[in-house]
């Protein structure tokens, strides 16, 4: 797949500037190299580690007519899946950017802090209106809306469908992409931290909920965490087109505080006391029961760290937009009136140096005739 941008200069081949321009190039070439592995017998065993998932059980159902299905559970070789697919995540991210993105930019001309976070927003609100919708569909297949007790029922739960662990690869090879695009999009250095940090977190929780077996309530978290941030990215794309579109905004606040009260009460209630109910919490590596007191404890602590932190940006965020609102005149205005005043200022004293010129220099008319006369 060649995405590339219109540059009259050919920058110097395996340079910075050249890996950037052509990095969709380059990671195309090398997701073909392991789909090409899987046509040759040599190497289909190692590429199929990369491209398909791994650790896949049968398990056989009662009855004659029951048919045995086909079940998932985690391992090391994930992370050979996660590497693939975390270069196609990189080659959509290009293809956006170069086919959707930039083609608005140019028309609404932004500047370039609007650009970077035009561009931040579009990628964002693509992914998680996707896993938004994938998410939710899987969450009603699985009947987890109308039987809540599902989510800490039946623990440890070491086996899910493949569209759940497609789901959650999907979610880690996503932010693991992140790093390098820090890279490919040229990020400013005062904006690196910042990335870091969110990135971080999404990572810390998707795997911690994908090792600790509790990949339920981590789907719905995430589904639900995923809702509000699509509709704040939204609510900043129409706000870049004109600025009149504030409303978005305002429901986006709601929903957020709202998101966050449902995410703790989830929390607690699979945490705290469905899996606090549960007969076996003994600490089993093998079986992937990890329901002791220390691991809740630190999976709640966690979930109210991150919530905590959310909520004080969240609030520092409102501060500052009600700041600029309340102010009773805008900078451009507060120049323009300065300035107005100085060039009145400027008149006056002209004209004052004029009438003083002309009293104690040169003779008016009157005086002329007074003289004559």
């Amino acid at each position: 797949m060649g995405i590339r941008k219109k540059n009259s200069k050919t920058p110097p081949v395996l340079s910075h500037e050249f890996i950037i321009q052509n990095h969709a190039d380059i990671v195309s070439c090398l997701a073909m190299v392991f789909l090409l592995g899987l046509m040759f017998e040599i190497t289909a065993k190692v590429a199929v580690m990369f491209v398909t998932l791994q650790y896949n059980v049968t398990i056989p159902v009662e009855g004659v007519l029951g048919e045995p299905t086909s079940l998932y559970h985690y391992g090391i070789k994930d992370m050979a899946t996660v590497f693939f697919y975390m270069l196609v995540a990189i080659i959509l991210h290009a293809v956006i950017q170069e086919y959707v993105l930039d083609k608005i930019n140019r028309r609404m001309h932004f500047s370039k802090t609007k650009h970077s976070k035009f561009n931040e927003s579009g990628q964002l609100s693509a992914f998680y209106l996707f896993s938004c919708i994938w998410g939710a569909s899987i969450i009603v297949s699985e009947n987890y809306f109308s039987d809540p007790i599902s989510l800490w029922k039946g623990y440890p739960h070491t086996y899910f469908p493949f569209q759940m662990k497609f789901f959650y690869i999907s979610q880690l090879a996503y932010w693991f992409h992140a790093f390098p695009e820090l890279y490919f999009q040229k990020t400013k250095k005062e904006d690196i931290p910042r990335q870091l940090v969110y990135i971080g977190l999404y990572l810390f929780h998707i795997i911690g909920a994908y090792v600790l077996n509790l990949n339920r309530l981590g789907l719905v978290l995430l589904v639900l965490h995923y809702f509000v941030e699509f509709l704040f990215h939204m609510s900043r794309l129409f706000y870049f087109s004109n600025e009149r579109y504030q409303k978005g905004f305002t429901v986006w606040a709601v929903l957020f505080v709202l998101g966050r009260l449902l995410t703790l009460i989830l929390s607690v209630l699979t945490v705290g006391f469905g899996l606090a109910r549960a007969e076996n919490q003994e600490l089993d590596l093998s079986n992937g029961n990890f329901n002791i007191l220390a691991i809740r404890i630190t999976v709640l602590a966690s979930i109210c760290i991150t919530q905590a932190f959310m909520m004080w940006k969240f609030i520092n965020f409102q501060l500052r937009r009600w700041r600029e609102h309340s102010s009773p005149q805008p900078s451009s205005q507060r120049k323009k009136a300065t300035s107005a005043k100085g060039k009145a200022s400027r008149k006056e004293k002209e004209n004052g140096v004029n009438g003083t010129v002309t009293s104690n220099g040169a003779d008016s008319p009157r005086s002329r005739k007074e003289k004559h006369s």
